[in-house]
């Protein structure tokens, strides 16, 4: 479960103080596939960054199964983003000199890497579509072949939430819904929570939450 009580974030920017955020508060629940939608300039990243732990909250609470990251130390926060966390971006954030499969095994690259960890990283990409891709660098691969990259180094460590940031927004219809095909399958059968920030509506389900910020405040009144 994922808890935010009043969370606010200020940016500095010289003179000029940024209000990215401003009293946010509601609960995500485990397993659960939401979507953070709003226009340019809401707080939709602010808020997904928060949750990953890469930034803390000017004021308010973030919390994850009970602990309030913004007071865990830097080696619990460097523990939570590499054990629990799948992060999947938008530049897709892979290495130019690695090709696909050493791309997916980075995050573990701290702890060494054994041959058993080296084959669930290709049962994974084979699993995405990229079984005769393995060898290419990410200059030999189209943008949704990168970003199935990305998506299989994210879920490799199995993680409990998964974090998705415009994760379609540089590939086309075709490729964007190839893309949260796979996000939703592994989704089904994990049973990690998703949380997605995105500007595209069509790949909403009924079943889906829907979080809709404007301004740095949540529009539709979910409550903690």
């Amino acid at each position: 479960m994922i808890q935010l009580h009043n969370v606010t974030k200020s940016h500095s920017r010289g003179a000029t103080t940024v209000q990215a955020l401003r009293g946010v508060s509601g609960q995500i629940a485990t397993g659960s596939f939401t979507f953070i939608v709003g226009p340019s300039g809401s707080g939709k990243s602010t808020l997904l960054y928060l949750l990953g732990a890469l930034e803390e909250p000017t004021s308010g609470e973030v919390r994850v199964n009970g602990r309030t990251l913004a007071s865990l130390s830097r080696q619990e926060r460097d523990d939570y983003r590499r054990t629990q966390v799948g992060f999947v971006f938008q530049n897709f954030n892979l290495l130019s000199n690695l090709n696909a499969v050493d791309n997916v095994l980075v995050p573990f690259l701290p702890g060494g890497i054994n041959a058993a960890l080296r084959g669930r990283a290709v049962d994974i990409l084979n699993r995405v579509g990229l079984g005769e891709r393995l060898s290419h660098r990410p200059n030999q691969l189209s943008g949704g072949e990168q970003q199935r990259v990305a998506i299989a180094r994210a879920l490799l460590k199995q993680p409990k939430l998964i974090l998705a940031d415009e994760p379609t927004g540089e590939l086309d219809s075709e490729n964007g819904a190839e893309v949260f095909g796979y996000l939703r399958a592994l989704h089904a059968e994990q049973g990690a929570t998703v949380v997605v920030v995105t500007h595209d509506e069509r790949y909403f389900l009924e079943t889906d939450v829907v979080w809709r910020l404007r301004d740095g405040r949540l529009e539709n009144g979910v409550e903690s």
